[in-house]
């Protein structure tokens, strides 16, 4: 396990993929929050299926009409912000379902990214590090991205605190105060999906909403006001993606999955011995 600490200086993608997973834990752990909060925990997992869309177009334009400028992250940006925006109007203007619209976006996504990558020419086998997660694979533009990313997230639920905690505890005494609860719905579904969006590289698209949940489950067994929950959440989380990180980099496996089980492992000991305590109480 100190093999990890002793190379941490010689390569710079151990470094980098250390800072990407601190980096995204911060915005993990404050919008995972309010993910777990509001019970949103679907809205989430549609739009991390739904980036792959996103991530296929930009890869079939770079590959096919020359634009090296163009990420795949971009694109996931891209789609993953489309899809909160029309999630959150769907929930204000339209009668259809939410759930409806949820699995829509979710299929739709995943079909055009599907799509997008059958016809793009050529092998492309590091697509999959989006699909399951590959920090190792994090480079410097990426870097930068995901920093850029994280100081949106988390300057934005400084700036708008005390209307995304009121739509967040009770949406109605939100709306009798005049807050446009509508709106800041819909600017809380953008922040999560940039937020995914910085996780992709962590855990890939396939298991990302188990790292926006399962801290934060974990962090409100231990403290139920809204800040601190955030705290310990960002703190679990950037102690679980170092911990995979360690264990895949000594024991040469996955590092996304093994960073899902061992926040797993995490969710299961702590609530089990929640549940053992309180009956052995009674």
């Amino acid at each position: 396990m100190t093999e990890f600490w002793a190379d941490l200086a010689t390569f710079p993608f151990l470094r980098n993929a250390l800072m990407a997973g601190l980096a995204a834990s911060a915005a993990c752990g404050v919008i995972g929050t309010y993910v777990v909060t509001r019970r949103i925990s679907l809205i989430a997992g549609s739009l991390a299926h739904t980036v792959l869309g996103g991530m296929g177009a930009a890869y079939y334009y770079a590959t096919t009409r020359g634009w090296e400028w163009l990420h795949p992250l971009h694109g996931a940006v891209a789609a993953a912000v489309v899809a909160a925006l029309l999630i959150g109007a769907a929930r204000t203007h339209l009668r259809e379902r939410e759930d409806t619209v949820l699995s829509a976006l979710w299929s739709i996504g995943m079909a055009t990214g599907i799509l997008f990558l059958f016809r793009t020419p050529g092998y492309k086998s590091d697509l999959m590090s989006y699909l399951f997660g590959n920090i190792a694979m994090v480079g410097r533009d990426d870097l930068q991205l995901l920093l850029a990313l994280d100081v949106i997230v988390i300057a934005a639920v400084v700036l708008f605190w005390r209307p995304l905690l009121a739509i967040s505890h009770d949406e109605e005494f939100a709306r009798l105060r005049g807050i446009n609860v509508a709106g800041y719905h819909t600017l809380l579904l953008v922040l999560t999906a940039l937020t995914i969006v910085s996780l992709i590289h962590v855990v890939g698209v396939v298991m990302v909403i188990a790292l926006v949940t399962l801290p934060v489950s974990v962090a409100g067994r231990f403290t139920r006001r809204l800040w601190p929950m955030m705290v310990v959440s960002a703190l679990l989380c950037a102690a679980l993606t170092v911990g995979g990180l360690v264990v895949s980099y000594a024991r040469d496996l996955p590092t996304g999955a093994t960073t899902i089980l061992l926040a797993g492992a995490l969710y299961i000991l702590v609530h089990a011995g929640f549940a053992l305590r309180e009956r052995l109480r009674t």
